[in-house]
């Protein structure tokens, strides 16, 4: 598979607003065929998708309603019966709440995690696909440690290690799917909008902190998430941090 947009099939998990929003409009900035939003928000999703179609042109950017922790095998027939083919999966629904555990669990990981494992069969090349890209959006919570948000921390490193094994070159090699995480450092976002801690009593001491910390627009990772694609090898992790070049995760 070429390491260029043009003329790929993309899926976007909570592409609607935020990071996801801004990949795909990046992504179809380089000429991508189609970009296809999934997001719970059906107003939100269907705005994003009027939008970029707009911007791109008709039949650009299309939108499912989609619930990532529940509606994997409907939206996925779906997607293959309109699309024949998807080239390349954008893993990039989350939550930020520890009050939340289970939920953070299924949406961050398990999710993440069946999606994944269910495009990389169809991307798969010795069973005839034809290869392809699976971007996980992680966080720099996948590799580095506060006080804070442990049970987010948890989620984060879990998809760390997942990329790195699934994607690792062994796997590359022998089928030909390529799967990278890119790791934002804190994003102008609707979802850091309201991190919640696992106890209130450090709430106070967490809004204090990230306020310390370098920020970026959602556009920054959008523009990261494109030079990932074009220059990532399969397995390897990708810090964007404060609207900073992108730099590899060791």
């Amino acid at each position: 598979m070429t390491r260029e947009l043009k003329n790929k099939t993309i899926v976007v998990t909570g592409g609607s607003v935020g990071i996801g929003y801004a990949i795909a409009d990046s992504f179809l900035q380089k000429n991508a065929k189609v970009v296809i939003i999934l997001n719970t928000n059906q107003e939100q999703g269907t705005e994003a998708a009027k939008k970029l179609a707009a911007k791109y042109g008709q039949n650009k950017a299309v939108y499912y309603k989609c619930d990532v922790t529940t509606d994997l095998e409907v939206i996925f027939d779906k997607i293959i019966e309109e699309f024949t083919t998807v080239d390349v999966l954008v893993n990039n629904a989350g939550i930020l709440n520890d009050v939340y555990l289970r939920k953070t669990i299924d949406t961050n990981v398990i999710a993440l995690m069946e999606w994944s494992l269910k495009f990389w069969e169809h991307m798969r090349k010795d069973k005839s696909g034809k290869g392809g890209t699976i971007i996980n959006v992680n966080s720099i919570y996948g590799y580095r440690t506060d006080p804070y948000i442990p049970v987010y921390h948890a989620s984060k490193f879990a998809v760390m290690g997942f990329t790195k094994s699934l994607g690792h070159e062994h796997n590359f090699t022998k089928f030909g799917v390529r799967v990278v995480a890119i790791c934002p450092g804190f994003t102008e976002t609707k979802l850091v909008q309201n991190m919640i801690t696992w106890t209130p009593d450090i709430m106070k001491e967490f809004n204090s902190f990230v306020k310390t910390k370098p920020w970026q627009k959602p556009e920054a990772v959008g523009e990261a998430a494109v030079e990932v694609f074009e220059n990532a090898d399969s397995g390897t992790a990708w810090l964007s941090e404060g609207g900073q070049p992108i730099t590899l995760v060791q």
